[in-house]
């Protein structure tokens, strides 16, 4: 019995040597996950946390720009041919914008703008031998019906004139843009087309087994048009067309993110307005932006400074990076490379 008892004893104080080890490494794998957490409190999941690459002069040694600018059937267009092209860019602005906005300013065009999505779109496309031709509509938005046969005809006008009939022609629209392209793709023979940031309108077309191969450019974060999407890709596959996405996600800001995508903002000034925005509460501790541009007051926020832009036209550049940044809703030359991707795995002969 006494045997029995002092075998179970030591037993017990073995198991009990064994536990403690064991407890203090539970206890310190619980205080590392809680250290853990609070340093990655803010951090948002599925976001993009990388720190963007492109630069607004990432292209100088494959295009520079040498629009011209002409004006037909009651809008202005811009447009470039690189030495030997190989397909025909169609771009489609959003509400609110015009041609000039993808073009940097020049003798040749002393009203362009050059917004910085839209001018790395254009240059993207010129290295990579895509002509682009981009048309202003003749209102705010796009108008799906009227502007139509306008717009066919400026493209078929222009198609010939530079003698461009054997390339293929695709097309890309933003917003109101992505609306349009999705509608005058019933009438154009595009070899495929992109939609940005919209869900398009192909619940008041008839969708053909020839509509093109569609690919959507879209924010998650708009959760609405989301949904919208999903639906739309799954009734352009159910037809039979080549449909698919890009998701476009928020990431951080950092201290030279405005001068590494603004031409005319230096890198002194882009780590000003990074300082700015963090002390204004505009971003939080991570660098993610804490609303959309739009709704900031960033021209108050600036006037309260010492900042001082070398043009106070930048304000819309830095607006337009900071949507950006948020990723609900803004045009983006970020998936740029994916894009085209999917427009030369789609090429054909496009039929005005």
């Amino acid at each position: 019995m006494f045997k029995c008892g002092n075998k179970s004893s030591r037993s017990w104080s073995g198991i009990e040597g064994r536990r403690v080890p064991v407890l203090f490494t539970c206890l310190t794998l619980v205080f590392l996950a809680l250290i853990m957490l609070l340093l990655h409190d803010g951090e948002k999941p599925g976001s993009s946390t990388g720190i963007v690459k492109q630069k607004w002069n990432s292209f100088d040694s494959f295009a520079q720009f040498n629009q011209t600018i002409e004006f037909r059937n009651g809008t202005d267009i811009i447009w470039q041919v690189p030495d030997s092209p190989k397909a025909v860019l169609f771009l489609a602005h959003g509400c609110n914008g015009r041609a000039v906005n993808f073009w940097d300013m020049s003798p040749r065009c002393p009203n362009c703008v050059g917004l910085p999505e839209e001018r790395l779109i254009v240059l993207h496309a010129l290295a990579r031998k895509f002509s682009v031709l981009t048309i202003s509509s003749a209102g705010r938005c796009w108008s799906l019906r009227e502007e139509r046969m306008i717009v066919k005809g400026i493209i078929t006008w222009w198609v010939e004139k530079h003698k461009l009939e054997n390339l293929p022609l695709v097309a890309l629209g933003a917003s109101s843009g992505g609306y349009f392209v999705s509608m005058l793709a019933t009438d154009v023979k595009f070899s495929s087309i992109a939609v940005m940031i919209a869900e398009g309108v192909f619940d008041q077309i008839d969708i053909m087994k020839d509509y093109p191969p569609t690919i959507f450019v879209h924010m998650p974060k708009d959760e609405a048009r989301k949904r919208r999407i999903d639906y739309f890709l799954r009734i352009l596959k159910d037809e039979g067309i080549d449909a698919a996405e890009i998701k476009c996600m928020e990431f951080p800001l950092s201290p030279n993110f405005l001068s590494d995508r603004i031409p005319a903002l230096g890198e002194t000034t882009s780590m000003e307005l990074f300082d700015l925005f963090r002390d204004k509460g505009f971003i939080d501790k991570n660098g993610f932006m804490r609303a959309d541009g739009r709704a900031l007051p960033l021209k108050a926020a600036l006037g309260e400074s010492k900042i001082v832009l070398p043009d106070l036209d930048l304000v819309h550049h830095i607006e337009e990076e900071l949507n950006l940044a948020f990723a609900y809703h803004e045009m983006t030359s970020l998936q740029s490379q994916q894009i085209f991707d999917w427009f030369e795995s789609h090429m054909r002969l496009s039929r005005l």
